[in-house]
């Protein structure tokens, strides 16, 4: 497993309607080396700057981010091939027209010969079945089918750490459950954020993320009743 460090990590951006900047994520410090890392929260608490923090797509404003010893600003392409990326809504992901031209894409850097690149392709994408639909376009096909699809663009190249950010946001419970499998047999170190809690069971170890910063780091049933403490604090009983 990769070895992905903060240290004294803190993320503020500009918000032109305010004066000062807003702090996204404030003095986080971890050492992730779990195979299955869930990470929990509220809406804006920070989970998806975290994860984007681990392949260079936002960048700390103090403190750094490590993979493997590579930094995530200073050696930024090193770690985009150890790391690979997946967005809530894959069609901010999938920017060809065929889930087949896709995969393709993603090895264009790294395999030359197109023959090789095609077979490559169709072995990524009969990995999750999804080789009968390889020549669809991307619009004829389901969430779940889209996210697959993404996935296996990903996981074509071989990356050693997979970062899904709310990757069952968009799919019904049928393609929740295939999704649910397809991580749960993967050989990558997984970091994935989510609201489902069931999926966050899934995992070795769970991160709860309120107000920027880490408020608690543990075992996953004991990171749900965490979450769930501080989401239903205050609720009136009905």
């Amino acid at each position: 497993m990769a070895t992905i460090s903060f240290r004294g990590t803190s993320v503020a951006v500009v918000v032109d309607s305010h004066p000062e900047p807003k702090t996204l994520l404030q003095d986080v410090s971890l050492e992730l080396t779990e195979q299955r890392i869930g990470v929990i929260g509220a809406n804006g608490s920070g989970k998806s700057t975290l994860l984007r923090m681990i392949n260079g797509l936002v960048q700390p404003t103090s403190g750094t981010v490590l993979v493997d010893g590579a930094d995530t600003v200073g050696a930024v392409r090193a770690v985009r091939r150890q790391v690979g990326f997946v967005f809530t809504d894959p069609l901010s992901q999938l920017v060809m027209p065929t889930g087949r031209e896709d995969v393709e894409l993603s090895l264009r850097r790294t395999v030359r010969n197109g023959q090789e690149r095609r077979r490559l392709a169709e072995a990524s994408l009969d990995r999750f079945g999804l080789l009968p639909l390889a020549d669809q376009s991307i619009y004829e096909l389901s969430g779940g089918e889209r996210q697959l699809m993404a996935l296996a663009a990903v996981l074509a190249v071989n990356p050693s750490v997979l970062v899904l950010d709310e990757p069952s946001t968009l799919l019904d419970l049928r393609n929740r459950e295939l999704l649910r499998r397809t991580l749960s047999g993967l050989d990558q170190q997984v970091i994935m954020s989510t609201h489902d809690l069931d999926l966050a069971l899934d995992m070795d170890r769970v991160l709860v993320i309120e107000a920027g910063r880490v408020m608690f780091d543990g075992g996953p049933a004991a990171a749900v009743d965490a979450y769930r403490a501080v989401a239903t604090q205050g609720l009136a009983t009905p």
